[in-house]
């Protein structure tokens, strides 16, 4: 017999450790990459005050897609679950990855369409005038940061993992053995969960063991009579002590 090269099989498996590894990270990148985006300022508006003049209002990121510190959470806690997910769970993340990315990206994205519409909050707050017609008849944008292009580059990002999660999903390796059920393995190599399913029913028991069986099967008999002709014997003896040999019936 020719001995096989092992090479070949312990590069895959690090290349697949590697690529289980990389996405992960890059899942927890994206998302850190979200939040960071959500803490910062995005926009600066110019309202008119009440005394007629103008006011310069900042919008963090905060107020513009207050939605993008759940979805970026969400992010890391689907990366956790990552590390140890099977490949149907895998299929399940992948798929609530790319959703996520789409919902970062659709938030950016809607915010950086309407800036003050997204900064309506701050407005009031700024100058006392409520109301979405009121605040967009007083208010327009100034500018914006780079902070809400980095959320849609990395919601992008997110969907784009996501995606590749899905595809590659059957070249991640196994989860750890812990997380496997337990296998047991017979001599000709037969494996199953259940160890009664390796037991051959055709199989005899040798015969050493069938005469052990059967001794230990007779023992407890011999014992059980010795035991009884003890009892019925103590049972005269307290009979003949209480009639003092005599036949009380007579």
């Amino acid at each position: 017999m020719t001995a096989q090269n092992p090479a070949p099989a312990a590069t895959a498996a690090s290349q697949a450790r590697r690529l289980k590894s990389m996405t992960i990270f890059a899942v927890v990148i994206w998302s850190a990459l979200v939040f960071l985006a959500w803490s910062q300022p995005w926009f600066t508006l110019t309202a008119q005050g009440r005394a007629g003049d103008s006011i310069s209002v900042t919008v963090q990121g905060a107020v513009a897609a207050p939605a993008l510190s759940a979805l970026a959470l969400a992010g890391l806690a689907l990366a956790a679950a990552l590390a140890i997910a099977g490949i149907v769970v895998r299929l399940v993340l992948g798929i609530l990855e790319f959703v996520l990315g789409a919902s970062i990206l659709a938030s950016a994205v809607g915010a950086l369409a309407n800036p003050v519409l997204a900064g309506q909050s701050a407005v009031t707050t700024a100058t006392g005038v409520a109301g979405s017609s009121s605040i967009q008849s007083i208010a327009t944008s100034a500018g914006s940061s780079l902070w809400p292009f980095l959320a849609i580059v990395a919601g992008a990002l997110m969907a784009l993992t996501g995606i590749l999660i899905v595809v590659t999903l059957k070249r991640w390796p196994v989860s750890g053995r812990k997380y496997q059920p337990v296998q047991f393995a017979a001599e000709d190599g037969r494996v199953a969960g259940n160890p009664v399913d390796l037991i051959d029913s055709g199989d005899e028991p040798p015969a050493d063991e069938v005469a052990g069986a059967r001794s230990a099967d007779a023992a407890p008999e011999a014992v059980s009579n010795v035991d009884d002709e003890t009892e019925n014997t103590a049972a005269v003896d307290s009979w003949d002590s209480l009639s003092r040999g005599q036949d009380p019936t007579t």
